[in-house]
Order: structure tokens, then C-alpha cells, then sequence
């Protein structure tokens, strides 16, 4: 991890661009797919059954700027502890967790696309796995590296835990469980 570019070790130093980055890329993806077919405003994302616990629309846009903020002041958190140990002392560490940060980060921008975006859902459920599984990592990385940092991850991979659950439900509910049973069925005619 040590071969991470300079530039994804500056940015978080800056507190300002650590956390306005996340921000804005919730924000732009928001703004991007919001006039799509598949918005959350659209007849198909309406039409969609959904899980008991699905939560208000209105809770999202809440929720999701406190945690990229979070993330962010992670990253930069993350930085300053990079900064403050001499080589060779656990400076592998923060710059794993800053690789595994980069990459959630990436990951994250991809849902809103694949989901809203696309109507993909079987493929957003695929990128939240992968989503969920790396910040579980980066979780479990950064508390090594800053216990603040650790503990800020906690409620996004939380977050992301029931966002999974939804996003399978979702697709459980209107398009795998006729294909299971189909496979189900095909496999009993053998």
C-alpha cells in the first residue's frame, strides 16, 4: 500500500477538501440521477415493492450528508496520524486504511448510477456487497491507525448494512425470488 499517490494522501490533509469531497460526490450523484427514469421520484421506483423497513424518502437526505462528512473527517484524521508516525512505525497502516477510504469512496459513487441512474438493481446489490465488505475493512483498518477515525466508520458500515438489506429486498422481492424459483422449478425437471 505504501505505492498510493501522493495526491490521495494530500487531499485529506486539507480538513475542507477531506470532507466537502464526499459531500459533493453524494451531491452530484444525487443531482445526476434525480431526473432519471429509475429516480426515486419515478413510476418505476414507486411501482417497486419494497421491504417493511424501508424508511421515508426524506430520511436519505439526512442521513447520507452526516455520514460522507463523517467518512471525510475520518480520511483527514487518518492523514494527520500518517504525518505524525516516524517510518516504518504503523505508516503502512494509515496508508492501507487511506487506500481502502479511496476505494469505498469510488464504490459509493457508483450505487446511485447503477441504482437510479440505470435501474439496475441486481447489479447495485452487487456494488453494495463489494461497498459494504471494503468499508468493513477500511472499518477495521482505520481504528488501528486513529480511534476517532475508527469510531466515525461505524455508523456508515452500519448504514450500509441496512442500505444492503434494502437493496437485497428490493431485488428478492421483484425480480429474484421468480428467478429462483424458476431455477428451483428447472432444476426438479431434471
Amino acid at each position: 500500500m505504501s505505492n498510493l499517490p501522493g495526491l490521495f494522501i494530500d487531499i485529506p490533509r486539507n480538513p475542507i477538501l477531506a470532507v466537502g469531497i464526499p459531500v459533493a460526490v453524494g451531491v452530484v450523484n444525487g443531482l445526476a440521477t434525480k431526473k432519471s427514469n429509475y429516480s426515486a421520484d419515478s413510476v418505476w421506483y414507486k411501482s417497486l415493492k419494497k421491504p417493511s423497513l424501508n424508511p421515508p424518502s426524506s430520511y436519505y437526505g439526512i442521513v447520507w450528508p452526516v455520514l460522507y462528512a463523517s467518512m471525510g473527517w475520518a480520511s483527514h484524521l487518518t492523514v494527520k496520524a500518517l504525518d505524525r508516525t516516524p517510518p516504518g512505525l504503523g505508516r503502512d497502516t494509515a496508508k492501507k486504511a487511506l487506500a481502502l477510504y479511496w476505494a469505498q469512496l469510488g464504490l459509493n459513487a457508483l450505487w446511485s448510477p447503477l441504482f437510479f441512474g440505470a435501474g439496475n438493481v441486481g447489479l447495485a446489490l452487487v456494488n453494495i456487497g463489494a461497498l459494504t465488505g471494503t468499508v468493513g475493512y477500511w472499518a477495521a483498518t482505520v481504528k488501528d491507525v486513529d480511534d476517532t477515525a475508527g469510531l466515525l466508520a461505524i455508523p456508515y458500515l452500519g448504514w450500509l448494512l441496512y442500505a444492503t438489506y434494502l437493496n437485497g429486498s428490493i431485488w428478492w422481492q421483484n425480480y429474484g425470488s421468480s428467478k429462483f424459483g424458476k431455477l428451483k422449478k428447472d432444476a426438479k425437471d431434471l
